[in-house]
């Protein structure tokens, strides 16, 4: 099953209502995908800094007394936003990468790092999607687009690093709808490139599958139609990066999908139960994305 939902906002004056109207769409699609859910929101961001969003495993592990060692030992203030068991680290971005090694090296299996980047937030963990979106109060997040996904597990197990959304470069992120049959090979030819992996979920292969074709050069819209022709299965993916919004659909295209635009925004969701509740949608273009075709929303 797996439910998937997007939004990207093209008008300015609408982004403090981002989380409420994602949070209507995610709940929504439950009955999709009960086992574990997760957002990403692309909110506010510095130029200079870079937020790493983290997750503790234990429900004791102290994250701010993490993040004030990493702070002494990169010799570099981190701004620190608590979540519970996950934070919000802002690090200069000149020392993301030490802040980064100094994470693993402190916090080992202990601490996983969800995204990275300028402006990408990401919040996942077992449980109904409406529960997930209420532990982490998605209804008050602003930003100018973010995506969703409501999973049941088919491929790896139930917990929250193999939920979506998955990110594995600088503020992307995607979420996937669908199942990829050949993924396994896949993941030892990137291994062998230099690519690395933190679970064992077949979304995670097509996120850094993308994430490579970028590092070659490609753009966002190359890498995914690159994508047609090396990922074998049915999949619907959503993107999203720093500045976009992206949506593709592989050549058979048999997960369900709609979307619907207006002059103040672009939705998808899928089911059209999940964009029901969207301000003007009964005026909205609404189609079926044709299979084998990339769509794309970029905003500067």
């Amino acid at each position: 099953m797996c439910g998937i939902v997007g939004l990207f906002l093209k008008d300015k004056a609408l982004e403090p209502e981002l989380g409420g109207m994602m949070a209507g769409m995610l709940s929504t699609m439950c009955d999709r995908g009960p086992d574990s859910a997760g957002f990403a929101v692309y909110g506010a961001g510095d130029e200079g800094r870079v937020k790493l969003t983290l997750r503790a495993r234990k429900p004791d592990f102290d994250l701010g007394k993490l993040a004030e060692t990493v702070s002494h030992q990169i010799e570099s203030h981190i701004a620190f936003t608590d979540h519970g068991n996950h934070a919000v680290l802002v690090v200069a971005a000149d020392k993301a990468d030490e802040a980064r090694a100094a994470i693993t090296a402190l916090g080992g299996d202990d601490v996983q790092v969800f995204s990275s980047g300028t402006r990408i937030e990401i919040y996942k963990e077992i449980g109904r999607p409406n529960t997930v979106a209420d532990r982490f109060h998605l209804e008050n997040m602003s930003g100018s687009h973010g995506i969703g996904h409501t999973r049941m597990a088919t491929e790896s197990a139930v917990n929250a690093a193999g939920a979506h959304p998955f990110s594995t470069g600088m503020d992307q992120c995607l979420v996937h709808n669908g199942s990829l049959s050949n993924y396994a090979g896949l993941r030892r030819q990137l291994q062998r490139k230099g690519m690395t992996f933190q679970t064992q979920n077949d979304t995670e292969v097509a996120s850094v599958y993308l994430t490579w074709r970028m590092q070659q050069g490609a753009s966002l819209g190359e890498a995914l139609e690159s994508s047609l022709e090396d990922l074998d299965g049915f999949y619907t993916f959503v993107v999203g990066t720093e500045n976009g919004f992206g949506v593709l659909r592989d050549p058979i295209a048999c997960k369900p999908a709609v979307m619907a635009e207006t002059d103040d925004y672009v939705a998808f969701g899928s089911e059209y139960r999940a964009l029901a509740g969207l301000p003007g949608v009964d005026k909205a273009k609404v189609w079926e994305p044709e299979p084998a075709t990339v769509y794309f929303w970029e905003r500067h």
